[in-house]
């Protein structure tokens, strides 16, 4: 059984996306660096009484992250879908970053979302079928966050090649670009932008998009 594997499943948007797939009852696959993440992610979709795998691998040890996918899709079939959610966020300035330290930046926010895209992309063009998502953030280039704003450009150019690449044999290549800081019950409540994950891997073909921004939602009228 196919179902949506998850990689980067922080208390955040990650166990976000994955319950909200596992209420449509497909079964899940979580991946992070951490055993206590994956436990915690593992733990959060008892309640599915979907089939709920958890994987510990790096995003940026290639050899590692593919095991893990391949690991997923022996136990649960050949994914439907799959979210890269994994970043490096970090506030640095263009005179305090280093060549290694946007390097390192860059192996979590681009590298690893290519590894992931690499692995899984060529067998669903073969299926004719698949989503691949990937998590963005910084809209427009921050100087605050300078390694940041470099990788989610990166991210928005990789996207459009895989699209390039693969979306003629139907595959949704999408990001969920996200212009906020992340928390239950405010404007950026990560249970709400997973809606747009689901809502990407359900869209006819005629309707693709390759992007979503979400830049918040609107507060209720009884809301000050």
């Amino acid at each position: 059984m196919s179902g949506a594997v998850i990689i980067g499943v922080g208390p955040g948007i990650g166990q976000a996306v994955a319950r909200r797939f596992a209420r449509e009852g497909l079964p899940i696959a979580v991946i992070a660096r951490g055993e206590a993440t994956v436990r915690e992610a593992v733990d959060s979709l008892a309640f599915s009484g979907v089939p709920v795998e958890g994987l510990v691998a790096d995003a940026t040890d290639e050899d590692a992250l593919r095991d893990a996918l391949d690991a997923a899709a022996d136990r649960l079939g050949p994914p439907d879908v799959v979210v890269y959610n994994a970043a490096l966020v970090r506030a640095d300035r263009l005179g305090e970053l280093t060549a290694k330290t946007l390097l390192d930046t860059w192996a979590v926010n681009v590298a690893g979302a290519f590894t992931a895209a690499m692995h899984v992309l060529p067998a669903m063009a073969e299926r004719g079928a698949g989503t691949f998502v990937i998590t963005g953030g910084m809209p427009e280039p921050e100087r605050r966050y300078a390694s940041l704003s470099l990788g989610k450009t990166g991210v928005r150019t990789l996207i459009a090649l895989l699209d390039q690449e693969y979306g003629r044999s139907g595959v949704h290549v999408a990001g969920v670009t996200v212009g906020g800081v992340v928390g239950p019950g405010t404007a950026f409540d990560p249970d709400e932008i997973a809606e747009h994950y689901w809502r990407l891997h359900t869209q006819p073909r005629d309707r693709w998009e390759r992007e979503v921004l979400y830049s918040g939602r609107e507060p209720d009228a009884s809301e000050d």
